[in-house]
């Protein structure tokens, strides 16, 4: 299920940056020079991010050669989950604030972004989930904290509307923003997941669910 997820995601969320996100930023009359450049800082942005991430999460291991004390597993992965709840309540937070962008673009354009976020959304909450179990967190515990990140993304909705709304000249640059990581994470993340499941078998219903992605996106936004 989360293999399909994947797919139908990076369908969504390349149609909606490519098809409607960036064209209603440079449509908007901002500079595009200066547009084009926000969305080098953002790819640049989220390829160090990613590189925190990854050193983050290289950590020794007892019985690795190296002489931990005993235990020393057990803290560095209690230490992880609560660095994975501090990274997605972050996550969160932005991904409310480019949706209040989305909608006050164009209504249409913030249901596909949300679409898009949520998408992407379910497949890494899950992935989240099973990291906190590894880290010691209960079922019921990492559930909570889970849901506690998510609800920072409606934090997030609401700042963006009332601080974009008094400055709009800001929403294109955070609608290229946004494009930048839906760009990064459906080319440099999902897309060499699905690569890795390179047989006849599984890539048929990956391109379907791209293609079905692509065909939602054109659906929501048929009138625009």
């Amino acid at each position: 299920m989360v293999e399909r997820l994947v797919s139908l995601s990076v369908g969504i969320m390349l149609s909606t940056t490519l098809l409607h996100a960036l064209p209603e930023a440079f449509e908007s009359g901002a500079d595009a020079h200066k547009l084009f450049a926000t969305l080098l800082a953002g790819l640049l942005a989220f390829f160090m991010l990613e590189k925190l991430a990854l050193l983050r999460h290289s950590h020794h291991h007892e019985g690795d050669g190296h002489h931990h004390g005993h235990g020393h597993d057990a803290r560095e992965a209690g230490k992880s989950g609560w660095m994975i709840l501090v990274g997605d309540g972050m996550h969160n937070f932005v991904d409310g604030i480019l949706i209040a962008a989305a909608f006050l673009a164009n209504p249409e354009l913030g249901i596909v972004t949300a679409l898009a976020i949520v998408a992407h959304e379910i497949p890494t909450e899950i992935g989240d989930f099973i990291v906190l179990l590894n880290a010691g967190f209960s079922r019921l515990r990492a559930y909570v904290f889970n849901l506690l990140c998510s609800l920072l993304s409606v934090a997030g909705g609401l700042l963006g509307y009332y601080t974009l709304d008094q400055a709009s000249g800001l929403i294109p640059y955070v609608l290229v923003f946004a494009s930048s990581g839906f760009i990064y994470i459906a080319v440099s993340d999902l897309m060499p997941q699905m690569q890795r499941r390179a047989t006849v078998k599984e890539s048929i219903p990956q391109v379907l669910l791209i293609g079905l992605g692509v065909g939602i996106v054109l659906f929501l936004t048929a009138g625009h």
